[in-house]
């Protein structure tokens, strides 16, 4: 790469990245246009002014979703909703694609060894039997 060229790209990445001020685009042949990037901290998002309500504005919130995901009825019902979902929602059980059985396996494992769910053997065998029975491909229900 001739200097000229690996230069011109040096300067169009630093001005597309903020660290030149624009202007500077203006020595660079060829430039159509720079980047302008809204002043902050690397990697945050900025949010635009709070406006001010007018007289007579009005505006909803909507409730926050509280349901527990309707788990498949069956044996080890109760022994997932009791250990699982004192982590987290059982919801992350009916919204992932229908997992092979070893891979539920692995998953339950994974949450006792490397995430530390305090789950004792017997329940995790009911757990590990349960999500197999319910939730592979082959008896995945719809």
């Amino acid at each position: 790469m001739k200097k000229s060229t690996r230069t011109f790209c040096v300067r169009t990445s630093l001005i597309a990245f903020g660290l030149l001020p624009a202007a500077f685009a203006q020595t660079i042949p060829g430039l159509v246009s720079a980047g302008d990037y809204t002043p902050g901290t690397l990697g945050s998002a900025l949010q635009p002014a709070r406006m001010a309500a007018g007289a007579g504005a009005t505006y909803q919130v909507g409730k926050w979703p509280t349901y527990t995901a309707e788990l498949a009825q069956g044996a080890g019902r109760d022994t997932v909703l009791g250990n699982c979902s004192m982590c987290h929602s059982v919801t992350y059980i009916t919204q992932q694609p229908p997992l092979p059985a070893a891979t539920w396996e692995a998953e339950v494992h994974k949450m006792i060894k490397t995430f530390g769910a305090p789950i004792q053997d017997a329940a995790a065998q009911e757990i590990i039997t349960y999500l197999q029975a319910h939730y592979t491909p082959e008896n995945r229900k719809q």
